[in-house]
C-alpha cells in the first residue's frame, strides 16, 4: 500500500469521496448530514491524500485549515472491503505528518453519531472528544474530536507517501 497526495480533482479521490458520501446517505437516510458551509470545495482543502493497493484506490482523506495552528481532518473514507486492514492508520499518519510539516499543533475533525466504528478509531488513534465546533456547533448529527500533535505522534513507523502522480 502507497498515501499519495493527489489533487482535489482527481478522480480516484472523487469516487472515493461519492462513495463515502453515498454511505453516510444510506446509514443516515437522507442525502447530507453536514451543514453546508462545512463541505470542502479544492480551495479548501491544504492537502488530499489517496491510499493504493497497487493502482486500485481503497481510501482517501484530507486537511483544511481552521487557522494558524491548527487543521480539519475531511472526507476520511476507506473502502468497506478494506477496513481493518491499516488503510486508515495509514492515511491518517499521513495527514498528521503533513499537518505537523504545516506548523499545525492541532487536528480537529467531526464524524457522525451513527459512526460507531469511525469514533472507535479515532479514540484508538488518541483523539479526544471535544465540544461540536464551528459549522457542526449546532449539528444534531456531530460528534467531534481533536489531537494535540507532537513531533512523533505516533511511535508506529510512518507510511510510504508518494507526491501528486508519483
Amino acid at each position: 500500500m502507497i498515501v499519495r497526495e493527489v489533487p482535489w480533482d482527481d478522480s480516484d479521490g472523487a469516487t472515493l469521496r461519492r462513495a463515502q458520501r453515498d454511505e453516510v446517505a444510506l446509514r443516515y437516510g437522507t442525502p447530507n448530514t453536514e451543514p453546508e458551509s462545512a463541505t470542502p470545495t479544492g480551495p479548501d482543502i491544504a492537502v488530499f491524500f489517496v491510499a493504493y493497493d497497487d493502482a486500485e484506490p481503497i481510501g482517501c482523506g484530507g486537511l483544511r485549515e481552521l487557522d494558524a495552528t491548527a487543521g480539519e481532518i475531511k472526507r476520511m473514507y476507506v473502502r468497506p472491503d478494506r477496513r481493518g486492514t491499516g488503510v486508515s492508520t495509514a492515511i491518517l499518519r499521513a495527514l498528521e505528518t503533513r499537518a505537523s510539516e504545516h506548523g499545525w499543533s492541532r487536528l480537529a475533525l467531526e464524524t457522525g453519531n451513527l459512526l460507531p466504528e469511525a469514533q472507535r478509531f479515532y479514540e484508538r488513534e488518541g483523539y479526544v472528544r471535544i465540544p461540536n465546533f464551528g459549522h457542526y456547533a449546532h449539528s444534531p448529527y456531530a460528534v467531534c474530536y481533536e489531537r494535540v500533535l507532537t513531533a512523533q505522534s505516533s511511535e508506529e513507523p510512518l507510511p510510504r507517501i508518494g507526491g501528486a502522480g508519483g
